[in-house]
């Protein structure tokens, strides 16, 4: 377990799945682009979480933030990736999500900090993530740890 500022992160276990899914709606709780209906991005984000945990497939890594007082305040799940350009390891940020009322107290930085330091121990050239453009605050965090734009994905809906 490591500490960063009063938060402790763990691997997640299987006591955690419920913890876990349990966060998903903060991944919706913001402005989604107009083609994106709010529960249908969420639970296929639900499923995608719940199939981790089941399956824990190799590369991809789940743990758990905790305060001093043992408290869960947040998740995050690592994936190990090829870098598309370069073909060399990766660590992507698949999903970081922080309780509601934990917001602004280091808990995701904390998180981001695990991410980057776990990435160096696996030898990662790069720590990526994904995040919707109407996730500000999210995406000023990222920008403030020093994560910028390399990719813009566009999308068309077509009907």
């Amino acid at each position: 377990m490591e500490a960063e500022s009063g938060i402790h992160i763990r691997l997640a276990d299987a006591g955690d799945d419920d913890f876990i899914l349990g966060l998903v709606d903060r991944f919706v709780s913001f402005e989604l682009p107009r083609w994106r209906r709010k529960g249908e991005t969420a639970e296929g984000i639900r499923r995608d979480i719940a199939r981790h945990l089941r399956e824990q497939p190799a590369g991809s890594h789940l743990f758990v933030a905790e305060d001093d007082d043992g408290e869960r305040v947040g998740f995050l799940h690592l994936q190990t990736v090829t870098d598309f350009f370069t073909g060399a390891q990766n660590c992507h940020i698949s999903d970081l999500a922080v309780t509601p009322g934990h917001d602004g107290k280091g808990v995701g930085r904390a998180l981001l900090a695990y991410s980057e330091r776990w990435a160096r121990e696996h030898h990662c050239r790069f720590v990526t993530l994904s995040v919707f453009e109407g996730n500000a605050r999210a995406r000023e965090l990222y920008a403030a740890q020093g994560y910028g734009v390399e990719l813009l994905r566009m999308v068309k809906p077509v009907k």
